[in-house]
């Protein structure tokens, strides 16, 4: 007899149907096609074994299984469960007329217990977009896949367990889950907050201009002077997720693995820190069998590279293309992978070699040269998509022994979030005004975004200010690269205050997050 289930095949973000033909007839041959891997290969050992630890009869007939289309490549040990159900149905132990309703996604252990998939969020999008009334998977992954609304999701524990739901000998019922009402819940749950630094008030003022203007900011200080634990809380300060961004990054954690067992959605913006040892692979993506790299696992939240002099050059270099368009598009010989990659690039570095140039309490023993050869191990072009440079001293044992705490970040949220919402409402009708602005640019939400012509629309200064940034470039011979950079910042700065044009004080402000373009940096 012939039997259909239908399963699905992840190919980066994308899923395609995957229907599994199963035909027993009498013999004693056992063949698997379809172009599936190793791990596709091996499925039908798993479970010829979990149908003896179950107590279902392995029929010792000629089976034959095809994944259609044929010429789709499948991975992954997903693809256990509907073949299992598949061999099942074809030799008649379990009725037919429910199999075309639900997809089936599992791993089947040597016991019979069902194990986590990867991608189960974009699978049950696909499975409601193609119109199953359900989908079936272990039940590690089922509140993961019950995000997505007018779709049965069951959540089922062992084989046994599926063979008597599609047997019809179950009560299970569909997982009933309120995606709006948890997402609002974990929002605002943060464990790091500002009101835990004490000082450094210069620092935490550039993290909440980098924070409302969607910038990409780099602090060079000494060891302990507490690089780290700012760029920590940054995600606290940062706008909550809308609920389709919460879905774009919840489908790249699912796609590769990273979701914890009950998880549904990722609720607060991501923050990746990889360390500076990480390869070229990992940080964008790719690979034997394609994952998301950290930059897209960042996407809609913080990539934080710390020690960043200290990362591989040419891996350093691999960001710049990612930091403009904000996706990466992984070619290879066997496939082509589009992942998002959305995110704000926050970096932190010593001064120098030694570390201790421009700290009160030590010496620094470099040279103005080596100061020079330390920081150009970063790129001029990858600097040059850095805003905000901003130089941090330790904090003074005066203010370490206060007892007062910090703003919280609450407060400097609340800040950000009119900040964005000013600039949400000035970007939102580009595309409608002007026909000439690409489809690139009606999809800005922060100045960081924005493109020379929009940087002349949007933050051009008033003639006062002008003037200013004339004298600030010719005194501290800044490059001509900081001059939109600065701009761009002080549009940031002007939201903060509520002002619709760019005045001086607000060029001032954004004038001294450019340290590292004056041309005697090294040797003041």
């Amino acid at each position: 007899m012939l039997a259909k289930t239908y399963a699905a095949a992840v190919n980066g973000l994308n899923v395609q149907i995957v229907t599994v033909e199963t035909s027993v007839e009498n013999g004693q041959q056992v063949i698997l096609t379809g172009l599936g891997d190793e791990a596709v290969r091996e499925s039908l050992s798993r479970v010829r074994t979990a149908f003896r630890y179950s107590n279902i009869h392995f029929p010792l007939k000629s089976i034959t299984i095809n994944l259609s289309p044929a010429n789709l490549r499948k991975e992954g040990s997903g693809f256990d469960l509907p073949i299992a159900i598949g061999i099942l149905a074809a030799d008649e132990d379990i009725p037919t007329d429910r199999l075309g309703d639900y997809m089936l996604m599992g791993e089947i252990g040597l016991d019979g217990k069902l194990k986590p998939i990867k991608g189960a969020l974009p699978i049950a999008i696909k499975a409601r977009e193609k119109g199953f009334k359900g989908l079936i998977v272990p039940k590690e992954n089922e509140y993961e896949a019950a995000v997505v609304n007018n779709l049965e999701v069951y959540g089922m524990e062992t084989l046994l367990n599926v063979v008597d739901f599609l047997s019809g000998n179950s009560d299970a019922e569909p997982l009933v889950y309120d995606t709006r009402k948890v997402f609002s819940e974990q929002q605002y749950k943060f464990t790091l907050d500002f009101a835990d630094v004490k000082g450094q008030e210069n620092v935490k003022r550039a993290l909440e201009v980098a924070a409302a203007g969607g910038h990409n900011l780099i602090m060079i200080g000494p060891p302990g002077s507490g690089k780290s634990m700012m760029a920590k809380r940054l995600p606290s300060i940062l706008p909550p997720l809308s609920l389709s961004e919460s879905l774009e990054t919840t489908k790249i954690y699912s796609v590769a693995g990273k979701m914890q067992a009950g998880q549904s959605l990722i609720s607060q913006r991501p923050f990746r820190s990889p360390h500076h040892t990480i390869s070229q692979v990992a940080l964008v993506g790719g690979g034997t069998n394609p994952a998301p790299g950290e930059i897209s696992l960042a996407h809609n939240g913080v990539l934080f590279a710390d020690e960043l002099p200290e990362f591989n050059k040419q891996t350093l270099e691999v960001l710049r293309q990612p930091l403009e368009d904000r996706k990466i598009t992984i070619a290879r010989a066997k496939y082509t992978t589009e992942y998002p990659c959305s995110f704000m690039f926050v970096a932190s570095a010593n001064p120098c070699p030694c570390g201790y140039y421009g700290d009160p309490t030590h010496n620094c023993i470099c040279t103005p040269g080596q100061r020079s050869r330390y920081m150009s191990k970063i790129s001029g072009p990858l600097m040059d998509r850095i805003d905000i440079q901003c130089e941090i001293t330790p904090v003074p044992f005066k203010d370490l022994s206060k007892v007062k705490e910090g703003e919280p970040s609450a407060s400097i949220r609340e800040r950000v979030i009119r900040a964005r919402k000013i600039q949400e409402e000035r970007f939102s009708s580009l595309s409608q005004e002007d026909e000439r602005y690409s489809n690139f640019e009606s999809r800005i939400h922060c100045n960081a975004q924005m493109s020379e012509r929009l940087i002349h629309r949007y933050a051009e200064p008033t003639p006062e200010g002008l003037e200013l940034l004339r004298t600030a470039m010719e005194r501290f011979s800044l490059s001509a690269r900081a001059y939109s950079r600065i701009l761009k910042v002080a549009r940031t700065i002007a939201d903060l205050a509520g002002s619709e044009s760019v005045e001086p004080v607000h060029l001032a402000e954004a004038i001294g997050y450019r340290n590292l373009d004056r041309g005697d940096w090294a040797e003041r």
